[in-house]
C-alpha cells in the first residue's frame, strides 16, 4: 500500500518534545503532521527543507501579547504583532482584552476576532475582560469564541477598573462552570494607589519610584486572595506575569491544596533587575515592575521544578516618545518581547542552564495542555498542527530595536547578544518566516484556536452558595 504524499518534507533535523531530542524528519500535509521518522518511514513530498544542523520545535504559544488592536494603531496592531510573533518562532499568540473598546462584551470580541482574522499571520486566541461590569455577559463571550478571561486585580495600562472582591468571586463562580481559565493580574490595587500618590506628594518623579510603588507584597496578596477564590468556587487561574520569589509561596501552596492554578514569568524577570533601571530609564517601566536581582534565581528554580509552568512575554508596545518622558509616572508600562522571547530564552539554553527540551515543555507543551490545546498545538507529532520553528542555536545575533517588526522600536534588548535563532516558522504547514524573512501573502493566514479548545470538565464547587443560587433561591420564595 503506497503512503500518501506530503507538502512537504522536513528532513535530516533534530527534533525536540520536552522529554528527547532524536533525529527525524517531519513530513506535512494539508497543514498537519503526518509523520515523524527515519528516511525509510517518510513519504514522497512535492518541497523538501534542509534541516541539518538545526532543531526543530513546536512553535511557542506566547498567552500573554497586547497587540493594541483595536485602539492604539501607533503602537501595535495585528498585522505588526504577528510579523513580530512569526520572527520569533511563535505561532499561536493570546491577545488581552484592554483595547478600546474592551473586549467585555460578544459584540466587541466579534469585531475584534474579524480585526484579527484580516491581519493576523500567525494563529490566536482572544481574552474576554472580566470585570465588575461584564460578569453578565460571561456567557455570550463564552459562546462568541474567548480562549479565556483577563481580570485585573491591578492597574496598568488602559486603566481597566479593578472589580471588588465580592465581585472577584461572584465573576469566579460564574466563570467556573464554564471551564474556561481566568488570567490574574495580581497586583493589589488599593495598595499600589496608596504608595503611588505618597510619593507623587512627595516628588518622587525617578524610575525607580514605580518599583517602590509595587513591593512584592502586592503580589503575595493578590496571588493568595485569587487562590482561595479559585479553590472556593472551583475555578481555574493563571498567574500573569510572575515577578517576585515571594508570590512563589502562595503559588505552591495552592498547587498542594488541588486549586487548578498555573503561572507563568517572562524574560525581563528573570534576565534584568533593579539595578538595570539606571541604564534604561522609563523604558523598563512596566507592570508588575522589574525587581532586585535577588529574585532572579529564585523564579529560574520555579521554572525548573514547574511550581512556573511556563514562560511568556507581556508584550506590550509603545511608541519611543511614550516610553522616554522624564516623569516616571506618564511613562506608558510595558515594552515589545513576543519576536526577542525565544532567542533570549535560547541563549540561556546554549550556555547551560537548562535543556532544549525544558525550553519546549515552558513555551509550547505546557502552554498548549493548560489551555486545551494539545496535543493540537504544542507538540511536533503526527496529527497535530504542523506549527514548526526551526532553530539554529550556534546563529548569533545582536538585537537592534531598529530592526524589530513590531512598530514600537524602543526595548531594554536593544544592543544584547543572543545566540541561538528561529531560522523558519511555520503555522499550519504554511511558511510565514523563511530564512529570517516574512513571506508574502501571509497576512490573514491566522486563524482563531478557539474552535479547537477542548477544556477539561470543569469541577465547580460550593454551587448552592454562589450568587446566582441565592437569588434565585430569594426569587423562588417570592
Amino acid at each position: 500500500m503506497q503512503m500518501t504524499s506530503a507538502d512537504l518534507l522536513i528532513c535530516g533535523g533534530k527534533v525536540v518534545t520536552p522529554q528527547s531530542v532524536v533525529e527525524a524528519n517531519v513530513a506535512i500535509k494539508d497543514g498537519t503532521i503526518i509523520a515523524v521518522g527515519s528516511d525509510g518511514a517518510m513519504p514522497q513530498a512535492r518541497e523538501t527543507l534542509d534541516a541539518s544542523g538545526l532543531y526543530v520545535l513546536p512553535g511557542a504559544i506566547d498567552v500573554h501579547v497586547h497587540f493594541r488592536d483595536p485602539g492604539y494603531p501607533h503602537k501595535e496592531d495585528f498585522a505588526s504583532g504577528t510579523a513580530a510573533a512569526a520572527f520569533g518562532g511563535v505561532t499561536t499568540v493570546f491577545d488581552m482584552p484592554n483595547t478600546i473598546p474592551p473586549a467585555g462584551t460578544a459584540e466587541a470580541l466579534a469585531a475584534k476576532h474579524r480585526i484579527a482574522a484580516e491581519k493576523a499571520h500567525v494563529d490566536f486566541g482572544l481574552y474576554g475582560l472580566l470585570g465588575e461590569d461584564t460578569i453578565a455577559h460571561v456567557p455570550a463571550l463564552v459562546a462568541a469564541g474567548v480562549i479565556g478571561f483577563k481580570l485585573y486585580m491591578g492597574n496598568t495600562f488602559g486603566r481597566i477598573p479593578c472589580p471588588s472582591t465580592g465581585a472577584m468571586l461572584e465573576a469566579f463562580e460564574v466563570v467556573a462552570p464554564t471551564g474556561k481559565r481566568i488570567s490574574l493580574h495580581a497586583e493589589t490595587n488599593s495598595i499600589m494607589e496608596r504608595r503611588e500618590a505618597r510619593l507623587r506628594g512627595a516628588g518622587r518623579l525617578d524610575p525607580l519610584a514605580h518599583l517602590a510603588s509595587r513591593p512584592a507584597v502586592v503580589a503575595v496578596e493578590a496571588v493568595s486572595r485569587a487562590a482561595l477564590l479559585a479553590e472556593w468556587t472551583g475555578a481555574r487561574i493563571h498567574i500573569l506575569h510572575i515577578s517576585s520569589a515571594e508570590e512563589l509561596r502562595p503559588l505552591r501552596e495552592a498547587k498542594a491544596r488541588g486549586v487548578d492554578i498555573t503561572g507563568e514569568t517572562c524574560p525581563h524577570y528573570i534576565m534584568l533587575s533593579s539595578e538595570d533601571y539606571a541604564r534604561f530609564a522609563g523604558t523598563i517601566r512596566v507592570n508588575p515592575p522589574v525587581r532586585e536581582k535577588r529574585n532572579q534565581e529564585p523564579l529560574w528554580q520555579a521554572l525548573a521544578d514547574g511550581t512556573i509552568d511556563l514562560i511568556a512575554t507581556d508584550h506590550a508596545p509603545h511608541s519611543p516618545e511614550e516610553k522616554t518622558r522624564n516623569d516616571i509616572w506618564t511613562v506608558d508600562c510595558g515594552f515589545p518581547g513576543v519576536e526577542t522571547q525565544m532567542p533570549l530564552m535560547l541563549t540561556e539554553a546554549n550556555a547551560g542552564r537548562f535543556g532544549i527540551c525544558d525550553y519546549v515543555r515552558w513555551s509550547a507543551a505546557n502552554p498548549a495542555r493548560i489551555f486545551g490545546l494539545y496535543p493540537r498545538k504544542g507538540v511536533v507529532a503526527p496529527g497535530s498542527d504542523a506549527d514548526i520553528t526551526v532553530v539554529d542555536l550556534a546563529r548569533e545575533l545582536t538585537i537592534e530595536d531598529a530592526a524589530l517588526q513590531s512598530r514600537s522600536k524602543i526595548t531594554p534588548w536593544n544592543g544584547r547578544r543572543v545566540k541561538g535563532l528561529p531560522i523558519h516558522t511555520l503555522v499550519r504547514g504554511r511558511f510565514v518566516m523563511r530564512n529570517r524573512a516574512l513571506l508574502p501573502h501571509t497576512r490573514g493566514w491566522g486563524r482563531s484556536v478557539h474552535a479547537i479548545q477542548k477544556m477539561p470538565p470543569a469541577r465547580v464547587r460550593n454551587a448552592d452558595g454562589t450568587m446566582q443560587a441565592i437569588v434565585r433561591l430569594r426569587e423562588h420564595a417570592a
